[in-house]
């Protein structure tokens, strides 16, 4: 099955799963996270209309961000590392993994360097798992204060990573557990802080995700197929 196949059955999953309890799917972006896909998988569901794209290695992102112009729009959805920021802070429109004050900082320095302003999310541990990075649910608040006065982020939302199970309960309890702390934060003190989005649910969660309420969905396997790993 081609690419803009895929992506269409994805498209209308969200539709169908939207519809299911009682959202409206234009609240919903889809993500289409391109990792270890060739460029030619882009251009094919960019042509079909796709425009948010996901990746998690820097240097895999700004290889693909140089081989389209600014209609598309890049996430970079993997580990942030520091020293890798300023690589790709002149074009990345979000950087959804953002678990630390550093990195804010960093961000902050780059962006401003570049005369850019990023969107960011801040990653939350939901699962309480040692082997997914995030912060911990109690550090989210101090993150918040660190980021507010900074000029160049704009702190949209926050992203999470579900326990890889397939005992969906304990998924939704995860992603309904970010959902609360969203909304406990969501009317910040400071304005500049304005948690509109959920970063949560991929190929095999986003139906659970979707009913949770999240906003963004990061979906790979689904739309190209089996990743290539070689």
């Amino acid at each position: 099955m081609s690419t803009e196949l895929r992506l269409a059955e994805v498209q209308q999953k969200i539709v169908e799963f939207c519809n299911g309890c009682g959202r409206d799917p234009a609240g919903v972006t889809l993500i289409a996270v391109s990792k270890t896909n060739p460029a030619e998988s882009i251009r094919e569901a960019a042509g079909a209309g796709q425009i948010h794209f996901g990746e998690n290695k820097v240097q895999e992102l700004t290889s693909k961000m140089d081989q389209f112009d600014d209609t598309l729009k890049w996430h970079m959805i993997g580990p942030v590392q520091t020293n890798k920021i300023r690589q790709m802070a002149g074009r990345v429109d979000w950087i959804h993994s953002v678990s630390r004050t550093k990195e804010l900082d960093e961000i902050e320095k780059r962006a401003e360097m570049a005369g850019r302003s990023i969107n960011v999310l801040i990653q939350v541990n939901i699962s309480d798992e040692d082997q997914k990075s995030g912060c911990e649910p109690d550090e989210l608040p101090a993150l918040l204060e660190h980021a507010a006065p900074m000029a160049h982020i704009r702190v949209r939302g926050l992203m999470g990573m579900a326990s890889f199970t397939d005992n969906m309960d304990v998924v939704r309890s995860q992603f309904r557990m970010l959902r609360e702390m969203r909304d406990k934060w969501q009317n910040h003190p400071d304005k500049r802080i304005d948690l509109e989005h959920l970063s949560m649910g991929m190929t095999n969660d986003m139906q659970v995700a979707i009913e949770e309420g999240a906003t963004m969905i990061r979906v790979g396997t689904a739309i190209f197929g089996e990743r290539n790993y070689s």
